[in-house]
């Protein structure tokens, strides 16, 4: 037996050797890759933070199995747009998840956390609309210059697009360490602005992650944008961490924005219902509202306050509102054909507004279906429209000479300057439903109402009002002088066969001594409190 173990032990010890020399070239190959990372870390840190590349040395190359892109002052000279951002000079997410994927290496050979920080900005939107993009653009390089103020030597600061940022939390941060940064963050971005002469207010709502706690490396951004949009739906200015679920939000909404693109690129599955005003004399139909409609293959019928949401957060909101006005110009000379002229109404949102050829783009399509301009009216809410009232008075002005007519919707909700409102070259005012529903309990209602329709008229605008639902709204309204009503005493939403047999039939409002609801009521859906394009009314 000792002569068997005499005889085998040399190969057991040269096994052993082979072995360990092995593992220690494994250990050492792993070493120089987390030397080389640190080295790429700190050089595109720098980067990001506008600091000088040190000239000691040049950037190591990658070691061979690394997976990473290899960095150098060289390399990110040639693609100084893939790293930095040119509006804030801080990082870009491209940039950041390059970062990441070092950070998590790193991480798991010293077992330590990482943090992750969405931050999205609340109000910036109507900063943006209301004093102009150079005031949106000075907000948000300010934004920038504050995160990277408030960062660790260890921390990373990137701006994703529009007003979201991230910030890398690295150098083992808990949960406590995670919210303290946050609440920073917060208080810090709160601190007032003072921009092109004015002083701007603004907070912001951040979602945190935690590496390894909420999940692999390739969907931290992702569950952090969840738990933002948790905090944005808590009521905002606030920090959220992530939990289970969360993210479903997140996936359903890029699942509902690929539909929606499809729905736009092939025509399937949107529609337009109208729904009718009624003319306060003599009972006939002065015209309909245009409201938008969207049944899904696989959800059924889906909300516009479900979906518009989704298309504003995802840039289809210009497309969806081009979609409308381009159906609507078609139904119309559709009717035309069958002997119905009808003037329908259509809803624009401030993202149409802001097209530069939105003028040229109506002009084709009415050119396009053969549609007099006078059979089109766009309705802007009034607190839309005093976003910026100079800006709306020149596209006002030029949609004008196009020969449509402008109306100026929900009036009451918003703060109209009277010389504006006197300037703008709008045909109509509609009274928003919320004064409608009070008329019959309660007095300054009526009063407003009054007022309303007597300022009105005064500056050679025709009144209507939206929302009626009881005969008695509609005897007040008539007796306050209103011009047109539209709501669910009359009518509810239906498609354009609908109405097209609704109305040339002899069943209409005017030949009934009492009003009725449409034949078609099966698609009510609740209102929106924004305004959309197609929006739902009553």
């Amino acid at each position: 037996m000792e002569t068997d173990l005499q005889a085998v032990s040399p190969w057991w010890w040269l096994l052993a050797g082979i072995l360990g020399t092995l593992a220690l070239v494994a250990g050492l190959r792993w070493w120089q890759q987390l030397r080389d990372l640190d080295s790429r870390t700190a050089a595109r840190r720098r980067a990001s933070q506008g600091e000088a590349t040190p000239a000691a040395a040049p950037a190591p190359a990658p070691a061979a199995g690394a997976g990473l892109t290899g960095w150098s002052p060289v390399a990110d000279a040639t693609a100084s747009q893939r790293v930095t951002d040119p509006l804030t000079g801080l990082g870009t997410r491209l940039m950041l998840e390059d970062l990441l994927a070092s950070a998590v290496l790193r991480a798991e050979a010293r077992q330590r956390r990482l943090g992750l920080l969405y931050i999205d900005i609340d109000g910036f939107k109507p900063v943006n609309d209301s004093f102009g993009h150079g005031v949106g653009d000075a907000l948000l390089r300010e934004v920038g210059r504050r995160l990277s103020e408030h960062g660790r030597s260890t921390d990373t600061v990137a701006r994703l697009g529009g007003d979201e940022f991230l910030v890398l939390l690295d150098g083992d941060p808990d949960a406590g360490a995670a919210a303290l940064v946050a609440e920073r963050v917060r208080a810090s971005l709160e601190r007032p602005y003072q921009l092109a002469g004015r002083e701007v207010r603004v907070s912001c709502s951040v979602g945190i992650v935690l590496y390894p706690d909420h999940g692999p490396r390739a969907r931290l951004i992702a569950r952090a944008d969840a738990a933002m949009l948790a905090a944005k739906r808590a009521g905002g200015n606030m920090h959220c961490f992530y939990e289970p679920g969360m993210d479903h939000d997140a996936e359903a909404a890029v699942e509902l924005q690929r539909d929606l693109r499809a729905a736009l690129e092939t025509g399937q599955g949107l529609s337009l219902h109208y729904q009718p005003k009624i003319d306060s004399a003599s009972g006939q139909i002065a015209g309909v509202e245009a409201l938008l409609r969207w049944q899904h293959p696989q959800r059924g019928a889906v909300s516009p306050v479900v979906f518009i949401p989704v298309a504003e957060r995802f840039g289809l909101i210009g497309a969806l509102g081009q979609w409308v006005i381009d159906e609507a110009a078609r139904q119309i000379q559709s009717w035309r054909g069958a002997g119905l002229s009808m003037r329908v109404a259509i809803n624009v949102s401030v993202h149409q507004l802001r097209q530069p050829d939105l003028v040229e783009r109506v002009g084709e399509i009415l050119s396009r279906h053969g549609v007099p301009p006078d059979l089109i009216t766009f309705e802007l809410t009034e607190s839309a429209a005093m976003e910026d009232p100079s800006a709306t008075l020149r596209i006002f002005e030029r949609l004008a000479v196009t020969g449509v007519a402008l109306s100026i919707d929900d009036f009451g909700t918003g703060y109209s300057s009277l010389s504006y409102l006197r300037k703008l070259p709008a045909s109509q005012i509609k009274i928003d439903r919320s004064f409608v529903q009070d008329l019959g309990s309660q007095s300054d209602a009526r009063a407003i109402v009054k007022a309303v329709i007597k300022l009105s008229h005064a500056l050679g605008l025709e009144v209507v009002a939206e929302g009626v639902e009881t005969v008695a709204q509609q005897d007040i309204l008539k007796q306050l002088g209103c011009d047109q009503m539209q709501g669910f005493l009359f009518a509810r939403p239906m498609p354009a066969t609908h109405l097209q047999l609704w109305a040339l039939s002899d069943e209409v409002p005017a030949n009934r001594p009492t009003f009725r609801d449409s034949v078609f009521n099966a698609d009510e859906i609740d209102p929106p409190s924004h305004p959309v394009p197609g929006r739902v009314t009553r």
